[in-house]
């Protein structure tokens, strides 16, 4: 799904243009990325207001967390273009249905605190262990995070006297 998504291409239909691999950024928060889509919707005005979309594989989730994502990227795009950016839309593969997201007081609080933690995380230089949870198996990075191993309470020094302790 995501194929199509990043191919860095733009094209018009009708009067939207869509705009895909969109970089992004905000000095202001701190946050850079790419966007999957950015439509630019014609106002009545004749200008083009942003209207970014993230295409997520699944389902919605039970947190907020693909919100939080789609919010950043309206906070950047209203630093970068200069206009607000009201809402945005989530696609999900399963339901294959867009999913509208206002951009509230709220949504954007959240999204710039969960900023300032990121940063305050990077930061500190240290990588919080990852909590493994049913999620974990669908995500494309659980061979690299292995939360299943690295989440367990385990020290590196019960680690090395169990791999190198004598056997009899």
């Amino acid at each position: 799904m995501h194929q199509n998504v990043h191919e860095e291409n733009a094209e018009t239909r009708g009067s939207v243009k869509i705009a895909r691999g969109v970089q992004l950024r905000s000095l202001r928060v701190g946050l850079i990325g790419v966007a999957d889509v950015i439509e630019y919707h014609r106002t009545e005005t004749r200008i083009r207001r942003p209207y970014p979309v993230e295409y997520k594989r699944g389902r919605p989730k039970p947190d907020r967390c693909d919100e939080v994502q789609l919010c950043a990227q309206a906070i950047c795009l209203e630093e970068m273009h200069e206009t607000a950016v009201p809402e945005g839309a989530l696609f999900y593969g399963k339901t294959r249905r867009r999913t509208i997201v206002a951009f509230d007081r709220e949504l954007r609080d959240l999204t710039e605190q969960t900023a300032v933690h990121a940063r305050n995380l990077i930061a500190s230089g240290v990588t919080p262990p990852p909590a493994y949870a049913k999620r974990c198996e669908s995500c494309s990075l659980v061979g690299t995070c292995l939360p299943k191993k690295i989440g367990r309470k385990s020290s590196v020094k019960r680690y090395l006297k169990n791999m190198t302790a004598c056997e009899p």
